[in-house]
């Protein structure tokens, strides 16, 4: 039972971050996430940690600190890191990207499959995917191009280092007032308006819902646990959280799950110079990783690498 004394408690106000204690946590979510916290960002930390500090009842962020680094409370540091997490995201979002994709990538990939050059399967990955409206894209704009009615199979995998984000994605709903960011016809196709209880809502279909799965990734893990190679790899508005050095390895690592050829997207304020010199600029912030003069690669319809 919860007494007048600990709500009491919960409710009193904790002591703003010093600067002492805003460098451990800057170097803790750093260690963790690769996310890097200038010290211009210290009334953002104590703004998105504040309401867990709230909720356990502490005074302090050491004493919070403290609580994160316990050992066995690795639920908390879960926590922590949903509160850093950034989740802003659109529907159909960079649309210069999507016409490139819809105007030379995808009729690319049709004519290799006629001419046997490729299986017709496409594996895509959207990293991070936040609350799903960009892989659910991706998964309207490739079950339009690649009907499942033709041979062909999609496969979209939505990652996202917060928990809480992944949870909501995994949900695929939205506010109804978010259809404005559909094209009408991909509307009728594959998402379902909400009536009664649902009122106000719109929740993918289940043929959209079946084109998309999901994984919890942290960009800064030394290897990712995802199998396979992907054609293309949406990657958007996060390398601008990392250091030159944390960014350098997650393009490497990002890239090794790449096809060969594949493609590379980010976000409209990032870009590759200076990163990785092995990936070939497209159009502003596409990248294209050609096919090996040395060794030709293929996937399989299990997404297996072969020689």
């Amino acid at each position: 039972m919860t007494t007048a004394g600990s709500v009491a408690s919960s409710r009193r106000p904790f002591r703003p971050a010093t600067d002492r204690e805003f460098a451990q946590f800057r170097a803790l979510i750093q260690e963790e996430a690769g996310i890097h916290l200038p010290l211009s960002k210290k009334a953002l930390l104590v703004r998105r940690l504040g309401g867990r500090l709230r909720d356990l009842g502490l005074r302090t962020f050491g004493d919070y600190y403290q609580r994160v680094t316990q050992e066995d409370d690795r639920a908390e540091r879960i926590r922590m890191l949903d509160c850093i997490c950034t989740n802003e995201t659109h529907f159909f979002r960079e649309p210069r990207q999507f016409e490139f994709l819809t105007e030379t990538v995808f009729p690319a990939w049709r004519q290799a499959a006629d001419r046997g050059q490729r299986d017709r399967r496409v594996r895509v990955w959207s990293v991070p995917c936040s609350t799903g409206e960009e892989p659910f894209s991706l998964a309207m704009s490739l079950l339009h191009h690649f009907p499942p009615e033709s041979g062909w199979h999609i496969d979209v995998l939505a990652s996202d280092l917060s928990t809480s984000a992944l949870s909501r994605a995994r949900r695929a709903e939205w506010p109804i007032q978010r259809a404005q960011e559909v094209p009408e016809h991909f509307l009728k196709r594959y998402m379902l308006k909400g009536a009664r209880t649902q009122e106000g809502k719109m929740k993918a279909g289940p043929e959209l819902r079946g084109a998309v799965r999901f994984q919890h990734v942290n960009l800064n893990d030394r290897r990712y646990a995802v199998a396979g190679l992907f054609d293309l790899i949406l990657c958007r508005n996060v390398l601008i959280y990392f250091d030159a050095e944390v960014k350098a390895q997650v393009i490497k690592r990002l890239i090794s799950h790449l096809a060969e050829p594949g493609y590379l997207l980010l976000g409209h304020a990032e870009s590759l110079n200076g990163l990785n010199d092995s990936m070939e600029t497209v159009v502003p912030t596409v990248y294209a990783r050609p096919r090996s003069a040395v060794k030709q690669r293929k996937v399989s319809a299990r997404g297996e690498l072969h020689a």
